[in-house]
């Protein structure tokens, strides 16, 4: 049985998380979609993902944050943060202060752009191979 990646996708705006886990679901990653940070950090642990991917601004606690704690949680764990917000750069330019580097991108995301992004930081095992 070949094992599907895994991908935790975390954005309060309910309609881009669902169209996130669509896009990366039709590109075979096996995907879990929650709507705030405090729900990326108890499903971290549970469905144990390759991959987070967080917006950066979120009513409960900052993506920036949740990317922090997963580091701690799981360290082998890539994570990619999302933005459509100016704002975005004083909270990254505070992390990278801090010691912490995280990849951007901004919205809206072309499914290509997130599709070739997650390809990055996953390496995958074609599904005719091994």
């Amino acid at each position: 049985m070949n094992a599907q990646f895994k991908v935790l996708i975390a954005d309060d705006e309910v309609l881009i998380a669902d169209t996130l886990g669509i896009i990366l679901r039709q590109g075979g990653y096996q995907c879990r979609v929650v709507y705030s940070g405090t729900d990326a950090l108890q499903e971290l642990l549970s469905f144990r993902p390759e991959l987070l991917i967080s917006d950066v601004i979120m009513p409960d606690m900052s993506g920036i944050d949740v990317a922090i704690r997963a580091r701690e949680l799981l360290p082998g764990c890539a994570i990619l943060l999302l933005s459509g917000q100016a704002s975005t750069a004083d909270l990254m330019q505070a992390a990278w202060a801090d010691g912490h580097s995280f990849d951007l991108l901004s919205k809206p995301v072309r499914p290509e752009e997130l599709l070739h992004q997650v390809a990055r930081r996953i390496k995958r095992v074609p599904s005719s191979g091994a």
